[in-house]
This record gives C-alpha cells, structure tokens and sequence, in this order.
C-alpha cells in the first residue's frame, strides 16, 4: 500500500513539474504579404528558412541569395518564409504593398513573403517569440538583433539553428540539403 501511495505521488509530481514542449511553429497563424491570414501547418513536411527582412537595409542584397536557395529547393520540400520588420533603423518603411513590389520588381522574389511584423518586444509576433525561444543567438541572447537574421527548420517544425545577419543565406544550403535528405 505505500509503495502504491509513493508512486501515485512521484507521477503527481512528475506530471507538475514535467516541462513537455508540443508547440511546434505549425501552432502559429500569420498574415501573407496581401494580408490573407494562414496557418503555419501550410509547410508542414518542409524544411524553412525564416528571415525578418528589410528593404533599405546593407543586408538587403541577401534577398538575391535567398531566391536562389528557394528557386533551387522548391520542388524538393524547402521554403523561404519573408517577414518584414521596421524595427531596425526604420530600415522598412513602406507598406506591404511597396514591400512586395520592391521584392519582386528588385530582386524576383518568388517565396513567400508575409505581412510586416515586430520581431523584438511588446508588440513582437507570436511566431518570433518561439523562433526566439527555441534557438537563442549570440551568448544566449533572445532578442533579434538585426535585419536578416535567419532560423532553420526541420520538416518536423523543429527549429535547427539560427543564423545572424552577417550569414550568407548560401552558406546555409550544406545544412538544408542535410535536412533535405532526412
């Protein structure tokens, strides 16, 4: 009888202070760049890359890079996902419309671009303050700390690494054609 009672009590408290995380980013609804709301499950079974994004920006030459990756792996389970934050130096100005004009006409972007978005703080995205969780930057920080700065994940929804601006989005393909193949 007491080995019953000290079971039932250790499964009490395991099941207390057990941390399951089952969010997964297909828990997450966002808005596309014409402002359509979507789920995240929409890229269940990819691989992604999520970068926040910005159009007058010394990194905004990365979108050339990014549309390659998409262009190569599109047909093989990857997406680039495009989120535009102005919340460094006021570097994305213009409205969702300006944005994807600018995107297409400049750079031939064909993957996904969404809505723009806060990506740091009270007003940040629920998306990015998983992102953030899931895969901390430089010394552990959560904060994002500028344009382009980019998360890797798995066909699972798992988020794999993250990558900060300086990363050329090429330098990741040896990581993506890795998960490509699992």
């Amino acid at each position: 009888m007491i080995l019953k009672i000290v079971i039932f009590i250790t499964l009490i408290f395991s099941s207390i202070f057990a941390k399951e995380n089952t969010m997964s980013i297909y828990d997450f609804k966002v808005k596309d760049i014409n402002g359509k709301e979507i789920s995240m499950s929409k890229y269940k079974n990819k691989v992604l890359l999520i970068v926040n994004v910005a159009s007058k920006c010394g990194f905004t030459s990365q979108y050339e890079g990014l549309e390659k990756l998409h262009a190569k792996y599109k047909n093989q389970d990857f997406m680039v996902l495009g989120f535009p934050s102005n919340q460094f130096a006021n570097q994305e100005p213009g409205t969702n419309e300006e944005i994807k004009e600018f995107c297409t006409l400049t750079f031939g972007v064909k993957f996904d671009m969404f809505s723009k978005i806060d990506v740091n703080g009270e007003n940040e995205h629920p998306l990015y303050t998983y992102l953030k969780n899931e895969a901390s930057g430089v010394l552990g920080t959560q904060s994002i700390k500028w344009n382009f700065t980019k998360f890797l994940v798995d066909k699972n929804g798992k988020v794999i690494d993250r990558y900060g601006s300086t990363t050329e989005p090429l330098d990741i393909e040896p990581k993506i054609q890795e998960l490509l193949k699992k």
